[in-house]
């Protein structure tokens, strides 16, 4: 019997620890969530007959915070495009983080396009937005940023703080990150500032969305917070366009019209208070589409796709920006545990060096195409540049199977062009929602830019030839002309290569250049909106989101956006219920 009651505790211990340890069972997703739900479900259990008191179009990095911030005092309906991240293993677990990428069915978390310029991008679709499908990068914005923007630097300490006790890890130190470290300073990026989320010149480590288990925790999560009593999010809602009354003086925002999975159409309707409002958070990409399509944006190019004008304003869509990115392969000795990012080199000159190595332990990830971090050395060798195109990659990639996984064994140095001077645009190529706009990003366009990645390259050059990686790497000392072979090979982008692209620096920047997801702009303030984030000449109707930012703040965007939208939620609250809300 004693034997027995040792037994049951033993086992009655076991149980504790695993919930005590193990991250979070997805099967408690509905009692953390239960306003959750398919949009099909709007008009039998959701609707609010006299209308929401805020509805929030895109439930992405900005738009969860936000969310979760205005239900605590108002009702909130918010409606997002994809699913739920939490039942998609590869969304949840880093081991993965290639296949979502990789993913161009209709109905993947990331949305394929290409650029006018010829590179591979994706855009989020599934809820918590680019938390979802990134690296998981955590670091905030310097100072000079938020005093740029106008915010109140108490109150944004504070939202960054609510995001980090909820979702923000410690990542774990791997060799690879380690190398990059000493490297960094061996090439003169010091001082070595430690563990940090402040934005410091030096080298540093910074924080993680990805917990000690390899799990994501995305902006989704940050719903938890919220009065589930206020708030509804819809999954699988696909916004078409926003409604206004334009029988007054100024044209107001009254609801939205949107489809759920079935492709049944539904309108979801502000409550009369003049301070009920639509907020887009649809993103850089889908937030200057979803004003072009609801007749807001430059009366010319409207007419041409048949859209009624509610406000002519040239400016949507325009100075659209995304931070350059060029690589450097590493070949390494032996394979790997994947690393994404975890530290970085802030130099003075506008560069940033990152750095990330291996990839998913996955059976299934060596048979798709990895995006931005494919070590995948000569994978297009075999195809001449000008035959590069969108399907012949797409048929080297169904048939790449047989890669040798030794052809995996390798890392990435990456350099990044902090706030580029070259500026593009967004324009609507129909008016389906679902389909991409034309994005144009005009990479080096301005020769500071292309000055800053040469300056870049020959950096992480120096980094790559540092001993510390010497140890891990497949020769004792290769030269520079040398790694950029090998990298010209492994580059996957749809722009022409040159016989002189390794031996030119400026060319090497030019046929190599890639994206890291940091796109902002469409929606500047000043010009599409104002200081208080409110759509200029009407009423009812703001945009919180990166697409009103002129530069991406930090290396890397996401701590930011996501303390935008607590912040920006905070400041809402403040501005119509006093300063003391008691949120």
């Amino acid at each position: 019997m004693a034997s027995l009651a040792l037994v049951k505790f033993l086992l009655c211990f076991l149980i504790i620890c695993l919930f005590n340890f193990l991250p979070l069972c997805q099967g408690n997703n509905e009692y953390r969530y239960p306003f959750i739900r398919k949009a099909s479900s709007f008009s039998s259990t959701t609707k609010i007959k006299n209308g929401y008191d805020y509805i929030i179009v895109g439930g992405g990095t900005a738009g969860c915070p936000l969310a979760a911030t205005l239900s605590k005092k108002f009702n909130v309906l918010m409606l997002e495009r994809g699913g739920v991240p939490f039942t998609n293993p590869n969304v949840s677990f880093l081991d993965n983080f290639h296949i979502t990428l990789a993913d161009t069915s209709p109905t993947s978390a990331s949305q394929f396009f290409i650029s006018t310029d010829g590179v591979f991008n994706a855009r989020a679709r599934v809820l918590g937005g680019g938390s979802s499908i990134n690296a998981g990068f955590y670091t905030r914005a310097s100072p000079r940023f938020i005093e740029k923007v106008g915010w109140d630097a108490k109150l944004v300490k504070k939202s960054y703080n609510w995001v980090e006790k909820q979702i923000v890890h410690r990542p774990t130190f791997s060799h690879w990150q380690r190398a990059l470290k000493e490297g960094l300073l061996d090439a003169g990026v010091s001082p070595f500032n430690g563990f940090t989320y402040e934005h410091k010149y030096g080298t540093k480590v910074g924080g993680t969305i990805f917990d000690r288990f390899g799990r994501r925790h995305t902006a989704a999560e940050l719903l938890a917070s919220s009065n589930p009593h206020k708030l509804t999010v819809l999954t699988y809602a696909t916004v078409q366009n926003i409604v206004f009354d334009t029988t007054g003086k100024r044209a107001k925002a009254i609801g939205v019209i949107f489809k759920d999975e079935n492709g049944k159409q539904h309108k979801a309707i502000l409550g009369n208070d003049r301070k009920s409002e639509v907020i887009v958070s649809s993103g850089a990409i889908g937030t200057p589409q979803m004003l072009l399509l609801s007749g807001i944006g430059p009366k010319e190019e409207l007419k041409k796709m048949n859209i009624p004008v509610v406000l002519d304003n040239h400016f949507v869509g325009k100075g659209m920006v995304d931070n350059p990115m060029n690589t450097i392969f590493v070949p390494l000795k032996k394979a790997v545990k994947q690393s994404l990012i975890e530290t970085v080199g802030i130099t003075n000159k506008g560069v940033y060096i990152e750095a990330s190595c291996g990839f998913g332990q996955s059976k299934d990830s060596i048979h798709c195409h990895h995006g931005m971090l494919s070590a995948e050395i000569g994978q297009l060798s075999t195809i001449p540049p000008k035959q590069r195109t969108a399907e012949a990659v797409k048929a080297f990639v169904k048939n790449k199977k047989d890669i040798p996984v030794e052809a995996f064994k390798g890392g990435f140095i990456l350099s990044k062009v902090a706030s580029p001077w070259s500026t593009g645009n967004l324009k609507l190529i129909n008016t389906n929602v679902e389909d991409n706009p034309a994005v144009t990003f005009n990479y080096f366009n301005h020769p500071y830019d292309l000055q800053r990645c040469v300056e870049g390259i020959r950096l992480a050059t120096k980094v790559v030839q540092s001993q510390h990686f010497t140890n891990l790497t497949l020769s004792d000392r290769e030269t520079a002309e040398q790694f950029l072979n090998m990298t010209v090979k492994a580059n996957i982008n749809l722009i022409p290569k040159h016989v002189n692209d390794t031996k030119s620096l400026e060319q090497f920047c030019r046929d190599t250049v890639i994206t890291i997801w940091h796109y902002h702009g469409g929606c500047h303030v000043g010009k599409v909106i104002d200081s208080d984030y409110k759509v200029l000449g009407l009423n009812r109707i703001r945009v919180i989101d990166g697409s009103t930012f002129t530069e991406s703040p930090g290396t890397n965007p996401q701590a930011t956006v996501m303390m935008m939208g607590r912040y920006m939620g905070l400041k809402i609250l403040r501005d119509r219920m006093g300063k003391f809300v008691g949120v």
